[in-house]
């Protein structure tokens, strides 16, 4: 099973490669002259003689030649670390697949199979390497700006909420519930654009919501939502009972505040929160305990709310995201048809929320694992003669687990390392047509270095995550 390359930030590969291509043929001239002259029409034909980093050096020269071309990090250029990151990710992409295609390989090399191999594996990690760091750069852009766009979502809640109060308000008339609803929204939203500015360099308003390993969490974005609409409907009540005038009013606002009236609310916001911040710790002491693989993103995205690390779809978030924002619909609805007190959230739903939190609890305990040798074998290619494992000799290591859940990405595979006896082995990429070869998830292709003495050794693999495996003993002989 080959793993597929994603292209480190988000896009799929073959989209980066048609929607990019011609950014290389035809586009900014000077980022093309310049990694033509520092990377490719030196170093194709040469086989990269003036080696990987002159090539890469040529091709960021060349990148910055036109005003703000990729690789561009000044302030008033907000696109100049994306298109950086694509244009790395096409040459990049390029490169592997003329690899895969067996073109490229210079001379002193391609006579050996396993030179081929290792030198391939080099420059693909360099260059994968160069595409992480572009990646970096684009999400960190990308989280400066995301205040901007947090404070400016926030505000135009706001305006969509007048225009749904001035539409219900023909016929029946402005009344002082809605006058109450407007000022706690706009007091709710000048909150979070206060805190979007002092945390504009960490995602605004959504820094409190990112984990540590820089994607949306959905226990805590679940958690804060329930928190925003419970204060919101606080500050409704609040608003009503200032503008009250007669002693009745003022006693049936603060009545409508207690316990048996938002019981359900109440009950469902201490649940959430307590889901967030006992996931943490569940997900921390996993992590430590070497028991779940976790890999940095580049930066936060939407579909981390409903996916693994790896971007597919995971049931227990997505069913509690849904059955949350069912339930908070529900109880927006019952706000705005009884200003006067807390949403009184039935139990019946409030026992399904309760329900689809313990499912993502369970969720949370259940996923990962460690990584595990099952076998290690000597690899055998058609014609070969079987025979024992010696130096020299390529071994295949069989299992599950070695590629963590969004380390598809050539520079994390690039650093997974094989240790045989006490010799150091990294894992060389073979790269074919949208992907790699080796590694993958299941399956391992490693050299036995010629250091390796002959005898029992033990074989152990660490993933990209830093996560050992068990050791697994083979035979070496001479």
């Amino acid at each position: 099973m080959a793993v597929r390359e994603t292209g480190q930030g988000g896009g799929d590969a073959a989209g980066y490669a048609r929607g990019y291509a011609g950014a290389y043929t035809s586009g900014n001239a000077g980022a093309r002259d310049g990694a033509s002259a520092g990377g490719y029409r030196g170093g194709y034909p040469g086989g990269y003689t003036a080696g990987h980093t002159g090539g890469h050096a040529g091709a960021q020269e060349g990148a910055s030649g036109g005003a703000h071309g990729g690789g561009c990090a000044c302030g008033d250029c907000p696109h100049g670390a994306r298109e950086g990151h694509r244009r790395a990710v096409a040459a990049f992409l390029r490169r592997r697949d003329e690899f895969a295609a067996g073109h490229g390989l210079p001379a002193a090399v391609a006579h050996s199979a396993s030179a081929s191999r290792q030198w391939v594996s080099e420059e693909l990690a360099q260059s994968a390497e160069l595409v992480a760091e572009r990646g970096r750069a684009e999400g960190q852009a990308w989280l400066a700006g995301l205040w901007r766009r947090t404070a400016g979502a926030v505000w135009a809640g706001v305006v969509l909420l007048l225009l749904g109060q001035a539409l219900t308000a023909v016929g029946a008339g402005w009344t002082a519930a809605r006058t109450a609803g407007l000022a706690a929204a706009l007091v709710v939203a000048g909150a979070l654009t206060a805190a979007s500015w002092f945390h504009r360099a960490k995602g605004g308003a959504l820094a409190p919501l990112i984990g540590e390993d820089n994607r949306l969490s959905t226990s805590r974005t679940v958690a804060a939502v329930w928190v925003l609409f419970v204060a919101y409907s606080v500050l409704v009540l609040a608003g009503r009972l200032a503008a009250a005038s007669r002693h009745e009013e003022r006693d049936a606002l603060i009545s409508g505040l207690e316990l048996a009236r938002g019981a359900g609310v109440v009950t469902v916001l201490a649940v959430v929160c307590g889901i967030a911040v006992l996931v943490r710790r569940v997900v921390g002491l996993r992590v430590l305990g070497q028991r779940l693989q976790k890999v940095r993103a580049d930066r936060p995205r939407a579909a981390d709310l409903l996916t693994d690390d790896a971007g597919r779809g995971t049931f227990a978030d997505i069913q509690y995201v849904v059955i949350g924002g069912v339930a908070l619909v529900f109880a927006a609805v019952r706000l705005a048809r009884r200003p006067d007190q807390l949403p009184d959230l039935p139990w019946g739903l409030a026992v399904v929320v309760l329900v689809s939190a313990a499912t993502y609890l369970a969720g949370k305990y259940a996923e990962g694992g460690r990584p595990v040798i099952l076998s290690v074998v000597r690899a055998r290619e058609a014609g070969d003669l079987d025979a024992p494992i010696r130096t020299g000799d390529d071994i295949e290591i069989r299992g599950a687990g070695f590629v963590p859940p969004g380390a598809q990405g050539a520079d994390r595979l690039a650093r997974m390392v094989v240790r045989v006896g006490a010799v150091h082995v990294h894992v060389p990429l073979v790269p074919v047509p949208g992907g790699f070869r080796n590694p993958t998830d299941t399956l391992l292709t490693v050299p036995v270095p010629a250091d390796v003495e002959p005898g029992r050794v033990e074989v152990q693999v660490v993933t990209a995550a830093g996560v050992e495996t068990n050791r697994y003993a083979v035979d070496v002989t001479d």
